[in-house]
């Protein structure tokens, strides 16, 4: 593959769709999100963060996690990557070694295994981490509502 393939991570309001959109906008890059980069990813979104969403347990969590994962890569990420085109995603796995490992309490052996089966082994030529103090990340989401996973969180 000749295309590059770069994560943006961080807390929510540290800057990752900002910096990602800037920087796809000055290589002409493939710019995706995750959860919910592709029609079945956005459903999944819903589902994952929706405020509704009630008794979701951590590895079912997980598991729709991998599913759009899944979906995402076959869809849009590694066809980009074999055209030749930069991918910048705006989350991937690391996100989900941060909530659902880190967060949930699943193990992040279990967590890596199902990243590398949605992926199919495709990983990150570069994962970048955006860091912020949590009081600027809440400054910047100012009075947006925290989606089910966020309140969890800040609760």
């Amino acid at each position: 593959m000749a295309g590059r393939f770069i994560t943006f991570e961080g807390i929510d309001g540290s800057g990752k769709s900002t910096q990602s959109r800037l920087l796809a906008a000055a290589i002409d890059a493939v710019l995706t999100r995750e959860p919910g980069g592709t029609a079945i990813g956005s459903r999944v979104r819903e589902l994952v963060l929706g405020l509704d969403t009630v008794d979701l347990s951590p590895r079912a969590e997980a598991l729709l996690m991998a599913a759009d994962r899944a979906q995402h890569v076959q869809e849009h990420i590694r066809p980009a990557l074999e055209a030749g085109h930069w991918v910048l995603s705006d989350r991937f796995s690391g996100s989900t070694a941060a909530y659902q490992g880190y967060g949930r309490g699943l193990s992040l052996p279990l967590i890596e295994q199902l990243s590398l089966i949605a992926c199919r082994g495709l990983q990150p030529d570069l994962t970048l981490l955006l860091d912020v103090p949590l009081a600027e990340s809440l400054r910047r989401r100012g009075h947006r509502l925290a989606d089910r996973i966020e309140a969890t969180y800040l609760a």
